[in-house]
């Protein structure tokens, strides 16, 4: 089902752990974790850039405080002719 992305996800990849939580728990399955590692020696997770509902789910089920930020898109821009939030 090909809709368009409501939100979209921030990770900071030197914060992340590599755990894989937010990857596992992500609903529609917009976050993978990278093959290279980051300055940790972990595989941090990444957003792939579509497919974000917003559900902040991700957000929730990380350990590492401050490692993803969810932005939603505003409810004013999606209706407008299938605009996007310029700056999430």
């Amino acid at each position: 089902m090909a809709t368009e992305a409501r939100g979209n996800i921030r990770i900071h990849e030197d914060e992340c752990k590599g755990c894989g939580l937010c990857v596992d728990s992500c609903p529609p399955k917009c976050l993978l974790l990278l093959p290279a590692l980051n300055a940790y020696g972990v595989h941090p997770a990444h957003y792939v850039g579509q497919h974000c509902t917003g559900c902040g789910i991700c957000f929730y089920c990380c350990p590492e405080p401050g490692a993803i930020t969810v932005y939603r898109v505003p409810a004013s821009r999606k209706t407008q002719g299938g605009e996007h939030a310029a700056a999430l």
